[in-house]
């Protein structure tokens, strides 16, 4: 099992850098970035861009695998996302992970800014995009006419990782429809209902159901030992801390402190 921390893309994009490096010093496998707008407008928190930062870090580390835990695709263009994620992995010499879900909250985070708010449309959004990021990863032509987009076009370069660089999938557990979304991709990301994390059973009756083939990236609870996360058939561990005022001189600790 790896580990790895996730921050709220908030705050001074220079103090992220600092704790993406401070990760790889003390011992992290991966460093992963959310990808909010506003997340809840009350909280007047200060948001920052996820992929300028993690293209910092990229120059600035070896080894940390690089990511965003998630990226909404419903709200974002396909081919950009893919540019964007291709940079970094080739920045990165080949660390990059792209995670996608539907994202949350459904009204500050979409529908303030005339975005899709309906969960059914995001997912089907969501698929939508899939189909395209996939080859633009590989660096394939694309012909596509579908629901929602026509794209005819062929990016260069593909991912430094080949065939292409791992898509992780988020998605509540137990509802079926992200689960099948999740395994027709490289990794599932599940969330108990109302974004809760799973505890160590939780994770276990994930796994029973998943390919071995398929990362299952799972966030730990503050009670559950890792070595309880790792026999349920978790294969990344994350910690994560949600932005309160002094969070992230708090996290700071965490990530020093090195994986547990």
């Amino acid at each position: 099992m790896r580990f790895a921390v996730s921050l709220p893309n908030a705050g001074e994009p220079a103090d992220l850098v600092r704790l993406g490096v401070q990760a790889e010093r003390s011992g992290w496998d991966g460093f992963f970035l959310w990808d909010h707008m506003q997340l809840l407008r009350d909280m007047e928190l200060d948001i920052v861009d996820p992929w300028v930062v993690l293209g910092a870090v990229a120059q600035a580390t070896d080894r940390v695998r690089l990511g965003t835990l998630v990226t909404p695709l419903a709200r974002r263009r396909p081919w950009k996302v893919a540019r964007e994620v291709v940079t970094l992995d080739r920045l990165s010499g080949g660390r990059a992970v792209l995670g996608v879900g539907l994202g949350e909250p459904p009204e500050d985070d979409f529908g303030a800014f005339g975005d899709e708010a309906d969960r059914r449309e995001r997912g089907m959004l969501l698929d939508e995009s899939l189909e395209l990021v996939d080859p633009f990863l590989r660096g394939l032509p694309v012909d596509h006419r579908g629901r929602r987009y026509e794209v005819h076009a062929h990016l260069r370069p593909a991912s430094l990782q080949e065939p292409r660089l791992p898509i992780w999938v988020a998605g509540t557990w137990p509802h079926p429809k992200p689960f099948r979304r999740a395994i027709r991709w490289d990794g599932f990301v599940p969330v108990g209902e109302g974004g809760r994390p799973l505890d160590a059973a939780g994770v276990a009756e994930v796994a029973g159901e998943m390919p071995d083939t398929h990362d299952l990236v799972v966030t730990a609870m503050d009670d559950t030992p890792a070595s309880a996360y790792e026999r349920a058939g978790a294969t990344w561990l994350v910690r994560s801390a949600w932005p309160v005022p002094g969070w992230l001189e708090e996290f700071e600790e965490t990530v020093r402190a090195g994986p547990a």
